[in-house]
């Protein structure tokens, strides 16, 4: 009997021919068939007797909108005589992150942000200044690895400042950064997880069928198999980017929407949260580009009995870690309760749709804390609660919202504002 392994209409060809090619590798006696109609599938013998198919792809989702990366791999190895290609990356107006190339000198040792020149680009285009003033200014913050060019190419996150001198208005970056600097002694430690919903390029969460709906919740949370989780591909690629890029993410599952993952950064010493966390983001939005999907961190990205996706946020200081800690964790949510609306303010766009009281989290209108609640709006873990010190998670943050902000606003209520 011949067997086929059909390969989805939206893979991109180049993953198709690679698949072949690998089969061709364990069998020199493979034989590509090439069908008399060019529409046709394309399809490809392999030991034992096995076939590739690949469908054609829909209008919606045409090769031309994916990378073929196999062909790029030929120029990536190319020498670059001593350059570096540099990748800018700031966020914009929108919560979303842009980026843009220059050529620096290669340097023995390396380049830090103090190394890196400011830049600058067209605040017109990106919301964040007007026609006759659009010049935005880059100023380097924190400097990656490049995980799509390699070394000795980097990726440097960049803060956004005006002609004069005072930063940008998206630049929340600035006053995150004050405030740890200020409360510094209490050496901050956070973790965000974050949650996300794979879409193709119709906008359909991946794997929904197209006119109407997957099975219930319940076998896709932490699913393994088909049927339970889509475009893994895309997660393992994300997770293996960001341990290159030295982002500190410490884990990765399905969530509980089908097309929705969560992965985890942390912990995180202060500002170096936001960094990492965008830096994540951007390597995202960068992989899932090559596969032909989109990532979007709407909160509710589907109205009904669906979860909503959030960025659950863990906080503790040097305080709340060692043993009586559990008295400082309380103090904390305590002044968390008497700044709810302010905290909801920052806590994301469109949270109101996700903080229903429903699918695990509090009403966006009250504010609750409870040991191992899902539904609270801070939850103790039980393990913490048990020994007496650790952490707790502020699972009021919807998956769009700023991570300068939460954290910002997190130090803020614990330990005070910055006087002006």
């Amino acid at each position: 009997m011949v067997s086929f392994v059909r390969i989805k209409p939206t893979t991109p060809l180049s993953l198709a021919l690679a698949l072949a090619a690998r089969c061709a590798a364990l069998d020199p006696r493979a034989k590509r068939f090439k069908p008399e109609n060019p529409s046709s599938p394309l399809l490809y013998r392999c030991r034992p007797r096995l076939y590739l198919q690949r469908s054609p792809q829909p209008a919606a989702t045409q090769e031309s909108f994916t990378s073929y990366t196999e062909n790029l791999q030929k120029y990536l190895r190319l020498p670059q005589n001593g350059q570096i290609m540099v990748e800018y990356i700031w966020i914009d107006s929108e919560g979303g992150v842009r980026s843009k190339s220059r050529t620096l000198p290669e340097l023995k040792e390396g380049y830090t942000p103090k190394d890196l020149p400011t830049w600058n680009f067209d605040g017109s285009s990106t919301g964040q200044a007007p026609g006759d003033n659009s010049d935005v200014y880059l100023k380097p913050v924190a400097v990656f690895p490049d995980p799509f060019r390699g070394n000795p190419n980097i990726l440097v996150l960049s803060e956004c400042w005006n002609a004069d001198g005072t930063p940008n208005k998206f630049n929340h970056r600035y006053e995150a950064a004050k405030l740890m600097e200020k409360h510094a002694e209490h050496i901050p430690w956070f973790g965000l997880e974050q949650e996300y919903t794979l879409l193709d390029l119709t906008d359909r969460p991946y794997g929904w069928p197209k006119n109407g709906y997957p099975a219930p919740q319940g076998p896709y949370y932490c699913g393994v198999g088909a049927g339970k989780v889509v475009q893994r591909d895309i997660v393992e690629a994300h997770y293996k980017c960001c341990l290159y890029a030295n982002i500190k993410i410490s884990g990765t599952n399905a969530e509980v929407m089908p097309a929705q993952w969560e992965y985890q950064v942390g912990p995180c010493d202060g500002i170096e949260m936001g960094d990492h966390l965008w830096l994540s983001r951007f390597l995202l939005h960068r992989v899932a580009e090559e596969f032909g999907a989109k990532v979007s961190f709407d909160p509710k990205p589907i109205p009904g009995d669906w979860n909503g996706a959030g960025l659950h946020s863990n906080f503790s200081t040097k305080e709340m870690r060692v043993e009586g800690g559990m008295k400082y964790i309380e103090a904390a949510i305590k002044k968390l309760e008497g700044r709810h609306h302010e905290h909801i303010a920052v806590y994301g766009v469109g949270n109101e749709k996700r903080l229903t009281g429903r699918h695990e989290t509090g009403s966006i209108d009250q504010f609750s804390y409870g040991v191992a609640n899902r539904g609270a709006s801070i939850r103790i873990p039980r393990e913490c609660a048990a020994k007496g010190y650790g952490y707790f998670e502020d699972r009021r943050p919807a998956s769009n919202a700023d991570p300068y902000q939460i954290t910002g606003i997190i130090m803020e209520t614990c330990f005070g504002a910055i006087e002006q």
